[in-house]
């Protein structure tokens, strides 16, 4: 059993290596809440508010996730005992939506709840992989760049690579990156930059052989997905039009697409990513794990949840100084040869830093 005693937000800003740029906007630092939660027994497990500073990925933000928590969420679960992290969702069923700010405290209950259990946070979940395979994101660059960070990290062993696309520059950008790498696991993700109007530039993206494009269309829309899937010959996977177990079946029930990338903070948690992840095993549907720019502690957690069966394409999980100067924990994620193993080590796996946190706060919380 978990009886929660406090709960503490650690609200950090980090410097990115290099400015991150998609098709919705561009990130040169990241700020984010890492959420501690502590049982009565002094036993502490950490989450993390995956949201962005602007609501361009969702209406979620940085600020929006503070008030949540401090508001709504924290004081539901002060002094609450709980069995199990999948009692939850029950829990916060009053609050509409605010997935990220749900998603980043629910994430710490199940790290405390593997440590408590001395257990992974992999096995807590259900994974059978005692390794997984890792994909890298290539922002959108001047071409030669993008080609030569692919160079890079090719070189560097990573299974699959994901380029970031926009109606004006797609075919550039993947023609000039097929011509010099034209074997390579490539998909690209438009983060809904298209239109079903743009249907004919779709469809010539049919001429690159990729794994699949990644949210063409409007981030809330499912049936404009279903008309361009039938169209198209390159699988579309579906990424912010999921954020319930119910649009995973509607969506495959409709044909809108082919696979589905799970971020657990965008549906939620780890117990709806778990809920997705089954119904798309059901259905043979494949998933793989995203990322946001996250620190290290989401980082463990999408590595315990990739350790599922269905994750069968290689997630968005590379090494920890991709992006950073500064490292969270006190063990460096690294990408060997393509692959990060799966922590055996109680809870996440990893320590954390606090004198690193600490170095990188802009205000602390307790409750």
């Amino acid at each position: 059993m978990i009886k929660i005693k406090n709960v503490i937000l650690h609200y950090i800003s980090l410097k990115l290596k290099e400015p991150f740029r998609a098709s919705n906007g561009i990130v040169h630092d990241r700020e984010s809440i890492l959420v501690e939660v502590i049982d009565h027994d002094g036993m502490s497990g950490w989450g993390e508010v995956v949201a962005f500073t602007s609501p361009w990925y969702t209406e979620e933000t940085i600020q929006t996730c503070f008030h949540m928590l401090k508001d709504f969420i924290i004081p539901l679960l002060l002094n609450k005992t709980v069995s199990h992290p999948n009692e939850l969702p029950s829990i916060f069923q009053l609050i509409k939506r605010n997935n990220m700010a749900k998603a980043s405290i629910e994430g710490a209950v199940w790290d405390l709840y593997a440590k408590k259990n001395h257990m992974s946070l992999s096995k807590a979940l259900g994974g059978t992989r005692a390794e997984i395979d890792c994909g890298v994101v290539i922002g959108i660059g001047p071409l030669q760049q993008m080609i030569d960070q692919i160079h890079k990290y090719n070189e560097d062993g990573y299974k699959r690579f994901k380029v970031k696309i926009s109606p004006s520059n797609a075919v550039k950008i993947l023609e000039g990156i097929r011509t010099i790498f034209p074997h390579i696991p490539l998909m690209a993700d438009a983060n809904s930059s298209y239109s079903l109007k743009d249907i004919k530039l779709l469809k010539e993206l049919d001429n690159y052989n990729l794994l699949m494009i990644e949210q063409p269309l409007a981030s809330d829309d499912i049936i404009h997905h279903a008309k361009a899937q039938d169209i198209l010959k390159t699988p579309i996977c579906l990424d912010e039009s999921i954020v319930t177990s119910e649009d995973v079946r509607h969506a495959i029930e409709l044909g809108s697409c082919k696979v589905i990338n799970i971020k657990a903070g965008r549906v939620g948690g780890l117990t709806e990513a778990k809920k997705i992840h089954d119904i798309c095993m059901e259905h043979q549907i494949p998933v793989w794990c995203g990322g946001m720019i996250e620190t290290g502690i989401s980082r463990a957690h999408n590595i315990a949840l990739a350790s599922l069966g269905n994750f069968t394409i290689p997630g968005d999980i590379s090494s920890s100084s991709k992006y950073w100067y500064e490292n969270v924990l006190m063990q460096q994620i690294k990408v060997e040869h393509g692959k990060i193993k799966v922590p055996d080590g109680i809870g996440m796996g990893y320590e954390v830093n606090r004198e690193i946190i600490k170095k990188l706060l802009v205000s602390i919380s307790s409750f």
